[in-house]
């Protein structure tokens, strides 16, 4: 959940990229499906708590989540609910505005929740006593880095390496930036984009979901069995303002 990467698309399409840090042993294999809300659901579920990091939805929606708000915080749980399972139950809202009014945060792990649909990008942060909410330039790329595993000076140098690249790029081509994902840093296993501290935590996967016409198209490819899984899912109607979805 850990380095995130938006770049827009013609006609108001996206590739949203992230590479999941975390122990390998929560990370799943393949692809699951459900319906929430009337909403078919695609996206990697992970192993032990249930739920996942990112997400891809027949009403257009894209949501990937990231631990951590702002800074690095200090884990204390038992929390109420995990993030991944909160990914899941947004779907359960009839608008964005009507998860963030009744949604119950309080309890929550931080975490930065990023929202996607033709056009519109949206963030959500949490650090534990306060929510925040604003919409970001869709016609501009962006990215994350979670403050739980990289302090603000990698943080930082990641948006430089990542700027460094926009600057080499015509057009914004899926393959050019998954191969940035897997190969952007300094030589440094820690901190690196596709990173490895001792085993513990590591970059398990990379997640390319690309908004194009009146699809999603979803690729997972799992770093730790060298296979890739392809997945479709077509937009049921046009995608509504995350006000209405």
């Amino acid at each position: 959940m850990c380095t995130v990467t938006y770049l827009p698309q013609s006609n108001d399409g996206f590739l949203l990229t992230s590479n999941r840090d975390e122990a390998p042993s929560r990370s799943p294999e393949n692809l699951d499906t459900t319906h929430i809300g009337g909403t078919q659901l695609l996206f990697p579920r992970d192993t032990i708590a249930g739920g996942t990091w990112i997400i891809a939805a027949s009403d257009g929606t894209t949501v990937c989540i990231l631990n951590g708000a702002f800074f690095k915080h200090r884990h204390q749980p038992p929390y109420r609910r995990s993030r991944g399972l909160m990914a899941l139950d947004f779907f359960s809202f009839r608008t964005t505005p009507d998860f963030l009014k009744q949604y119950t945060f309080e309890g929550m792990e931080p975490f930065t929740m990023i929202l996607l649909r033709k056009g519109d990008v949206r963030e959500i942060r949490w650090d534990a006593k306060r929510l925040t909410a604003h919409k970001k330039d869709a016609t501009k790329p962006h990215i994350w880095s979670s403050a739980t595993l990289y302090t603000p000076e990698y943080q930082l140098k990641r948006e430089n390496w990542f700027t460094e690249w926009l600057r080499q790029q015509e057009t914004y081509e899926r393959q050019a930036i998954l191969h940035w994902h897997r190969t952007a840093g300094e030589g440094d296993p820690e901190n690196d984009v596709v990173m490895n501290r001792n085993g513990i935590v590591r970059t398990v996967s990379i997640t390319s979901i690309a908004c194009q016409a009146d699809q999603l198209s979803l690729a997972y490819h799992d770093l730790l069995r060298n296979q890739t899984k392809n997945a479709q899912l077509p937009i049921a109607h046009e995608a509504l303002a995350f006000d209405h979805h």
